[in-house]
Order: structure tokens, then sequence, then C-alpha cells
């Protein structure tokens, strides 16, 4: 049979030891701290009906979904590639509770791109949602709790920038129906990518398009958040209202999180264009892609029949994966026959129960495998461990 190298398709990664098992144990460090906040738990499906994935959500979510036929039903069925919009569409339809509900999740989503160079189009997310609340304090107790949940996967100086959409939603309406959906899309997308030349291109020649051609300027530490209004002076009572929002936001987050590095940004557009109020991302400075995105997205409930306020963010576990792996400690067992053999049971069975990781010979030729840093020996009918030399 001829040779045949297997290759997987571009973007997309496997994880092998010790990787994978750091990833799970990243995975259950962040839901114990979600656990630990109140937040309740959900798993959505890994596929759905396609117009049920992307009701809500914006242009750029489709184009990220893979999508094929259901042989059941000949509906269109989308793989998905955000998880927010899955447990809005839960808290609306599935759980129906009026009160403050506060949900979480983790699990593999899919791309049909990668979002940046290198980057893995099946990301492992983690996220933690708050529905039924406008206030401020919603926002900033994601915020809160986000920033532990990277102290607690060793991430220890995350920056944190802040924005609100609300300020490039109202700049963009007040062209006044100037542009068509396409450039509606195009225009989201270079404020995204900071490019004031296109934007430029696309926004033409106005005092509110100049003000759109400056929102990548505008950004900072959280110190001189007020030196934007000198900038947005002549915007529209919205643009200012979303500002203040801002301003508001970012003094909760600094009472919640003294030590936490802040900047902002008013271009900052987070996640898939769902968002319409405060939104935010955290980064670390080794590393130049964002760890988490989150943000308010009220009202993509409302298809769903529950026009909601919600909050929240995910965070991407593959991208913390540098904090954390490390080799687990592994015991050596030999082979071991008659009564020398069950008492190396018991003792195997003590270790285990301890937490200790065991690796038991299958016959009396088989040798430490290089994961091993310790070993069982017997002296004098007991066994021991000891390290390998």
């Amino acid at each position: 049979m001829e040779h045949q190298t297997w290759r997987l398709p571009d973007g997309v990664d496997e994880l092998l030891p010790p990787a994978a098992w750091a990833l799970e144990q990243i995975r259950r460090t962040v839901l114990d701290v979600f656990h630990h906040w109140g937040f309740d738990y959900v798993e959505p499906p890994l596929i759905e009906y396609l117009d049920a994935l992307l009701v809500g959500s914006g242009y750029d979510l489709d184009l990220q979904t893979l999508k094929a036929v259901d042989q059941r039903s000949g509906r269109l069925l989308g793989v998905r590639a955000d998880m927010t919009s899955q447990v809005a569409r839960m808290d609306a339809h599935s759980l129906k509770d009026n009160e403050v509900q506060r949900l979480c999740y983790a699990g593999t989503v899919v791309h049909a791109n990668p979002q940046a160079v290198l980057a893995s189009r099946v990301p492992v997310k983690a996220g933690a949602e708050i529905f039924g609340s406008r206030s401020l304090a919603a926002d900033a107790e994601v915020v809160a709790l986000l920033v532990e949940v990277l102290h607690a996967v060793g991430v220890a100086e995350p920056v944190l920038v802040l924005g609100n959409m609300g300020i490039y939603h109202s700049l963009a309406c007040a062209l006044d129906g100037a542009l068509d959906e396409r450039s509606e899309r195009g225009l989201f997308a270079a404020v995204q990518s900071k490019s004031e030349t296109d934007i430029a291109n696309i926004v033409g020649d106005s005092p509110i398009a100049d003000m759109l051609v400056r929102l990548p300027t505008l950004m900072g530490p959280a110190d001189t958040v007020e030196d934007v209004r000198l900038a947005l002076e002549s915007a529209p009572v919205a643009v200012k209202g979303a500002l203040d929002s801002l301003i508001e936001f970012t003094e909760m987050v600094k009472q919640r999180c003294p030590e936490l590095a802040l900047r902002y940004d008013v271009a900052e557009l987070a996640g898939y264009g769902y968002h319409n109020g405060p939104v935010f991302s955290a980064y670390q400075a080794k590393q130049g892609r964002a760890l988490a995105r989150g943000g308010r997205y009220d009202g993509i409930g409302a298809a769903f029949g529950r026009n909601r306020p919600a909050t929240g963010f995910d965070v991407s576990l593959k991208e913390l994966l540098s904090n954390t792996i490390t080799a687990s400690p592994t015991i050596w067992a030999p082979w071991a026959e008659g009564k020398d053999k069950a008492e190396l049971l018991l003792r195997i069975g003590e270790l285990r129960e301890g937490g200790e990781r065991v690796v038991v010979a299958l016959s009396p030729q088989e040798t430490p495998s290089a994961i091993c840093s310790k070993q069982m020996l017997i002296n004098d009918g007991q066994w021991s461990v000891m390290d390998i030399v």
C-alpha cells in the first residue's frame, strides 16, 4: 500500500500530551470559578438549524459558520461558530425565567476561517452570561469574573481594553442612510481592523465621516478617556451618551478591580456584531491576540420571544495553554507476581486514591516510559516510591 501522509485541514489542530490534559485542567478550573460565582452550567448543542444559530447576530458570524443540509429534515444546519447566541436562545426559549439569569458554558466551536494568522479554526471557549439586568453593575460583574478566571489559570497581569459599541453605532447611524448594506459591513470591518484609509474611502467627506475616520486613534490609558470628549464634542447626543456610559463603566471596573491595567479604545468592536453597549477585551503582554472578549448584547433573544438585556464574555482556553503546560508527575509500577503483585496492587490503589498518577507494566519485559519520573520498588515485602535515576 502506498504510504500516505495524513494531514489535518488548514487551521485545524490537535492536542497531544501533555497539552491536551493541560487544556482539560484549564477548563475545569474556569468552570469551578463560574460555579463559585453562582453561574449555572448549560451545554448548547454542537449543531442547530442555521436560522436559530444566526438570529440576532451579525453578517460576520454567518461567514464563519459551516453549513450542511440535514438529511432528516432537508433544512440547513450550522455548526456553531459562537456559543453566546445559543445561550441567549436557551434563556429566551428554553428556560423562560423572568428573574436575572446567570449561565455559563464550555465547549468547542468551529470557524470556517481562522480569525487571525495562525489561529485555530476549532477554538475551545468557555463563557459566562447574565440575562435580565440592564445595570452597568452586571457589566462590571462579568468583568470582575473574567479577571478572577484569568488569575486562576495563571495570567498574573492581564490588560483590559474597554469600549462602547454605542459610539460607533450612533456615528454610523448619523450618516443618514448614506451607506448601503454592503458598505455598512465594510465600514464595520474597517473600524475593527483600525484601517483609517479604508474607513475614509467608505464614508466620504462630512463632519461625521471625519469622526469615524478618527475612531481608531481614540485609545489610551483609562485615566485619559475624558480626552475623547474633546475629539467628539460635535458628535450627536447619542454618541455623547455612549461615551458617558463608557466613562461610568470604566470607573465601576476600577472599583471592582483596582489593580487591573485598564485601557480604553472607542473603536473596540468586540465579538460578532451583535454587541450594542459596553464591550471589553482581555490581553496579556506576551500575546497579541485577545484572550477573551465580551460585552453587552441586549435584545438578541427577541426573535425567540423574549427581549432580554444581556451581558457576558467568552475566553479562548487554548490561548491560555502557554501559562500552564507541565507534564504530570508519573510513577512506574513494575511487573510483579504472586503475593508481591497483590501487595503492589493495593499500594497502587492507595496512590491513585491520593491523587497520584501511576502507570502499571503489562509484562515483565516492559520498562518505564519517558513520562515516568518515579518508580515503585519492593524492599522486605514493602513497596515504596523512589526517584528514577
